[in-house]
């Protein structure tokens, strides 16, 4: 099939960009999010081939409704947009940090797959897919955790910005599925990014990006409301 689409929010660098690039080589149209116009066209230069622009906030449901409008059919969505601001732990985390982690991270992802579904649902086979963090499962926060150390309380906001969207995951997925949707969360892990200090320390983000193709192309008996991997293993949530 060459005629299927995606959209992938925060796409003009980092991990979305990756995964812009790889789902135009699977044969999408794929829509490159970007807030900045510019940063957009220069993604989209990059990538070549299928790439389109789509400029859009998702913390502006104006400019998300106005790039819904332009997209009659989607086949997959990539909520990738997310942002970090510090690495505080709650008692240095001010309220304003908080709220404006959840605006991108929880309330983002939100207003644009709420916008989009309408496009999605004229999908044979609409996936959806959350770009999450390994540092939300609650399980490793108490435990053994690749990238926290347990009991640490760094990132509070980010983290449990994310922990939420594992949480909103699984009740879009219960939600769908009778529509035939797949929707599921993916812990990219540790990633040479601009998200954080660090992130610089981080590996591939190509390699991440891979994951989130997997999810996006997951076939009719495959998961939906999971957890995972970069490497396709299931994380605990």
């Amino acid at each position: 099939m060459n005629d299927r689409t995606a959209l992938v929010t925060g796409a003009n660098k980092g991990i979305g960009k990756h995964i812009a690039r790889l789902l135009a080589a699977e044969g999408f149209t794929v829509y490159v999010g970007s807030r900045d116009p510019e940063r957009g066209r220069r993604a989209v230069e990059e990538i070549g081939g299928a790439a389109r622009l789509l400029v859009l906030d998702v913390t502006d449901p104006g400019t998300v409704e106005r790039a819904a409008s332009r997209i009659d059919r989607l086949d997959a969505l990539v909520n990738n947009a997310g942002i970090s601001p510090s690495l505080a732990p709650p008692t240095e985390t001010g309220a304003e940090e908080f709220r404006r982690t959840y605006e991108t991270n929880v309330y983002g992802v939100v207003t644009v797959t709420n916008a989009f579904l309408p496009a999605l649902r004229r999908s044979p086979h609409p996936r959806i897919v959350n770009v999450s963090s390994g540092t939300a499962s609650l399980t490793w926060s108490t435990g053994p955790n690749p990238q926290f150390t347990p009991g640490s309380g760094a990132g509070a906001a980010y983290r449990s910005s994310k922990a939420a969207l594992n949480a909103l995951t699984v009740l879009y997925a219960q939600t769908l599925a009778e529509d035939g949707f797949k929707v599921n969360a993916l812990a990219p892990g540790l990633r040479a990014t601009d998200l954080n200090a660090r992130a610089a320390t981080g590996g591939d983000p190509a390699e991440a990006a891979q994951g989130a193709v997997h999810l996006a192309l997951l076939p009719a008996d495959g998961p939906t409301g999971g957890f995972f991997s970069w490497d396709g293993t299931p994380v605990p949530w």
